[in-house]
C-alpha cells in the first residue's frame, strides 16, 4: 500500500485514492499499536524483573498496574477486532429522541446527548451537531450527531434501544422520583461506494426556520430540511447549515444512510431469524437503566454489565457496556433481561 500511495496515477481516481489512503491509515494503525504492545509488554515485564531482583517494591507494583492497564486496552482491541461488519468501520449518525413525560424525558434526552458526545470525544471521534429540537422548559425533544471516525458505527451500533432513568425530578417541587425514557437510534454514513437507489417521488420535502441561539445568531429564512420517505415511514432532517441547500443535501446523505440501515437489518434477519429478534430496535425494547435515586446503578439489560458510578457513564464512559454488547452480539447470547414497557 505505500508503494501504490506514492504511485503519481493513483489520484487520477480520487475516489479509489481516498479508499486506498484509509485502509493504509487503518492498517498502520493497528500494526503501530501491537507493536506498541509488545514494547510496553516486554519493558513491563524486564521492570518487574530487575524490580524483584534490586528488591524495590515500588517498581514492581507500578509495572503490575501498567500491566493492568495493558490488559484491560488489549480486551478492547480484542472486541474491536470483531468489528468486521459491512459497515462497522464507517462514520455513524446517533439520534435522541425524548419519550412520554414532557420536561423529564426531554431533560434525559440532553442528558444522553452529553453523555455520547463525551464518549465519541473521549475516544478521539470527532462529532457534529446536525439538527436539534429544544424542549419547551428545559432539555430537547431530538437531536441528531454525526460521530465520524474509524469504527464509529461498529462501536455505537448496540446502543440503538430505550434507555430509562430513575431520579428525583428537579423539576418537581414535593421531590419525587420520576421515570423517563428516551430513545437512542445509530445508523450507519453511507460512503460512495455503496448505492441506494431513492425514487424521489416518494419523499415529500418541507421546509422550516431552524431552532437556535436567538439574538443576532437567529436564523430568520426556513433553512431547515424535513424529508419523509413514505414508503418506509423514515423521516430525517438537518438544520446544521444556514443554507437550505446545505442542508437539503445532508438530510439526503441520512436518508440513504437510513435505507441502509433498514437493508443491513433485513439481512441480519434473514441470516438469523433468532438473532435478529433479539437485538431489534423499537420503543418496546429497552436495553439499559440508569437508576440516580434510591440507589446508584446502571443496567445493561441485555448482558448483565453493571456500574455502581452513575456520574461517571453519564459522563462517557461506556466502554465497558459497549465491548459487553458487542461480545454478546457476536456470541448471539439471550436476552433474557430486556424489558418490554410498550
Amino acid at each position: 500500500m505505500n508503494n501504490k500511495a506514492e504511485d503519481p496515477t493513483l489520484w487520477n481516481d480520487a475516489a479509489e485514492a481516498q479508499k486506498l489512503m484509509r485502509e493504509r491509515q487503518m492498517l498502520d494503525e493497528s500494526i503501530t499499536g501491537v507493536r506498541s504492545f509488545e514494547r510496553q509488554l516486554a519493558d513491563n515485564i524486564e521492570l518487574i524483573e530487575l524490580g524483584e531482583a534490586e528488591g524495590d517494591a515500588e517498581i514492581v507494583k507500578d509495572a503490575e498496574e501498567a500491566l493492568k492497564a495493558l490488559r484491560t486496552e488489549a480486551a478492547r482491541r480484542q472486541v474491536e477486532a470483531m468489528l468486521s461488519g459491512e459497515a462497522d468501520g464507517n462514520d455513524t449518525y446517533l439520534e435522541v429522541h425524548s419519550g412520554a413525560g414532557g420536561t423529564e424525558s426531554q431533560d434525559w434526552a440532553n442528558m444522553l446527548l452529553r453523555m455520547y458526545t463525551r464518549w465519541a470525544e473521549r475516544s478521539g471521534y470527532k462529532v457534529e451537531l446536525l439538527e436539534i429540537h429544544d424542549g419547551e422548559e428545559a432539555g430537547i425533544k431530538s437531536a441528531t450527531l454525526l460521530v465520524k471516525g474509524h469504527n464509529a458505527y461498529g462501536w455505537l451500533k448496540t446502543e440503538s434501544g430505550v434507555h430509562r432513568l430513575v431520579r428525583i425530578s428537579p423539576y418537581d417541587s414535593n421531590a419525587r422520583r420520576h421515570t423517563s425514557f428516551s430513545s437512542i437510534w445509530v445508523y450507519p454514513v453511507v460512503d460512495d461506494s455503496i448505492q441506494i437507489d431513492i425514487n424521489e417521488s416518494d419523499c415529500r420535502i418541507d421546509t422550516y426556520r431552524s431552532s437556535g441561539a436567538g439574538g443576532q445568531h437567529v436564523n430568520t429564512t426556513d433553512s431547515a430540511v424535513r424529508i419523509t420517505h413514505m414508503p418506509s415511514g423514515i423521516v430525517v432532517q438537518c438544520q446544521q447549515e444556514r443554507s437550505q441547500h446545505k442542508n437539503r443535501a445532508k438530510a439526503w446523505d441520512m436518508l440513504r444512510a437510513r435505507l441502509y440501515e433498514a437493508e443491513l437489518k433485513k439481512r441480519e434477519e434473514a441470516a438469523n431469524a433468532e438473532a435478529a429478534s433479539k437485538t431489534e430496535i423499537g420503543w418496546g425494547h429497552q436495553i439499559r437503566s440508569y437508576v440516580l435515586q434510591p440507589y446508584q446503578l446502571v443496567k445493561d439489560l441485555r448482558t448483565g454489565v453493571e456500574s455502581t458510578a452513575p456520574s461517571d457513564v453519564l459522563d462517557g464512559e461506556l466502554n465497558e457496556f459497549m465491548e459487553a454488547a458487542l461480545a454478546h452480539r457476536v456470541s448471539g447470547g439471550a436476552d433474557a433481561g430486556v424489558e418490554d414497557i410498550a
